[in-house]
């Protein structure tokens, strides 16, 4: 394998010709093979879906369609793309949509850049990434009942407190264990915390599960 080929491959998306630029440069330099580059939500769309990149860098207000949109679209179409959100809007809310719709990351604009690429890197290995500044904000400023936890999440904490493997959680609840790993790490990132364990404890000192 080449080089060239053993690159994670990656999208950039965002409606500032600079930013797209740097940022797409700057990935190129450390590692990643930039595919594409859109200004808009739609083109992000199209290039994901023909280029069929490891991860997508997504700006969250894009012209056309915003950025959860494109998230959840290439969720349902291209599964395998990651979506880390590159924003330079932080707050508790925003985060939420973003992990709602199936971000894996999520990385503030006034970060230095090598956050960015921590970020990605965390996620192609398959874990997820939130920015510190933003996961503090999370778990500090939102009550446990405005986490925005779905009926789904829950089920997978209440299973996880029970000592369940993703792959049991995937047989209990119907769902793959890919599926599974995935809205755990939504779980994980919501609460804002690093492992299973501190995910269990959270929860249940926040009564989210009996």
């Amino acid at each position: 394998m080449s080089s060239i080929a053993a690159k994670p491959t990656c999208v950039v998306a965002d409606d500032h010709p600079p930013v797209l630029e740097s940022v797409s440069r700057y990935l190129d330099l450390q590692g990643f093979r930039v595919v594409g580059r859109a200004r808009n939500g739609e083109e992000a769309i199209a290039l994901v879906e023909s280029q069929r990149p490891s991860v997508a860098v997504l700006d969250l207000r894009m012209p056309l369609i915003a950025g959860a949109a494109v998230i959840r679209q290439v969720a349902r179409t291209t599964p395998q793309c990651s979506c880390v959100v590159y924003s330079g809007f932080g707050d508790a809310a925003l985060l939420t949509e973003a992990l709602d719709a199936g971000a894996r990351g999520f990385v503030l604009k006034d970060a230095p850049l090598d956050a960015l690429v921590r970020a990605l890197q965390t996620v192609c290995a398959g874990r997820m990434y939130i920015d510190p500044a933003l996961a503090d904000v999370l778990i500090r400023s939102t009550p446990a009942r405005e986490l925005g936890l779905t009926a789904r999440e829950r089920d997978v904490l209440r299973l996880l407190s029970d000592g369940h493997s993703n792959e049991s959680i995937g047989r209990e609840l119907f769902i793959s264990p890919d599926t599974a790993r995935t809205q755990l790490g939504a779980v994980m990132a919501k609460l804002g915390v690093s492992t299973r364990t501190q995910a269990v404890a959270t929860a249940l000192r926040k009564a989210l599960i009996p």
